[in-house]
């Protein structure tokens, strides 16, 4: 099972207006180690950058599921955080468990939509906790 890796680039891009700006841009890269997610993310964003580039961090990223899409309005990531809502049967109360998601959507709205969506086999109940924007440039799943 691959895990996801958030890997931050900083190079030199160049603006509209000729200028060189020094950037910091956010990617996400499935892998199942930290060596693998540095290679892949390096083969997948080289032919994007002219110029140097260097890695300014790869760190864990806490995703159960992403719910992509190819539609091109859907040009943004956004953070979800559903609650997952179980029944303790010794107890009878209610246990809620948190899990992390990523969308892809064009607005927030198209983003609840689209996870509505995905969720919809989920034979577990759950709440809609946190659902914000992110802002990775791309995601690269191997």
């Amino acid at each position: 099972m691959n895990k996801f890796f958030e890997c931050k680039i900083k190079y030199n891009k160049v603006l509209e207006d000729g200028k060189e700006k020094l950037v910091t841009e956010k990617y996400l890269v499935s892998a199942m180690s930290f060596t693998e997610a540095e290679a892949n993310f390096i083969k997948e964003i080289t032919p994007y950058i002219s110029g140097e580039f260097f890695i300014d961090d790869i760190s864990r990223a806490d995703y159960s599921e992403l719910f992509l899409s190819e539609d091109e309005s859907a040009d943004k990531y956004y953070d979800a955080k559903l609650a997952f809502i179980t029944l303790d049967e010794k107890s009878g109360k209610e246990k809620k468990t948190n899990v992390n998601m990523l969308v892809q959507a064009a607005d927030m709205r198209d983003a609840m939509d689209r996870l509505d969506e995905g969720m919809k086999g989920s034979m577990c109940d759950y709440q809609s906790v946190k659902l914000q924007e992110n802002s990775l440039v791309d995601v690269f799943i191997y």
